[in-house]
């Protein structure tokens, strides 16, 4: 059996308060794409590199 690389994968509530958001936005950013996740059954699990990522990324302020 091939090993498993050491990933930490985080709920959606805990990226939620790393990143300072509503559940609901980390929803939305998994859904569209911007944040992998994988689904374990009815949740979602987000790579803990990927939050890391996606917090250091710049922000672009459309409105």
């Amino acid at each position: 059996m091939a090993e498993l690389p050491d990933v930490r994968f985080l709920t959606v509530a805990e990226v939620a308060e790393l990143m300072r958001v509503s559940k609901m936005t980390v929803y939305r950013l998994v859904h569209s794409g911007e944040l992998p996740a994988v689904r374990f059954g009815r949740s979602y699990r987000v790579p803990e590199s990927a939050v890391a990522d996606a917090v250091q990324r710049p922000v672009s302020d459309v409105g």
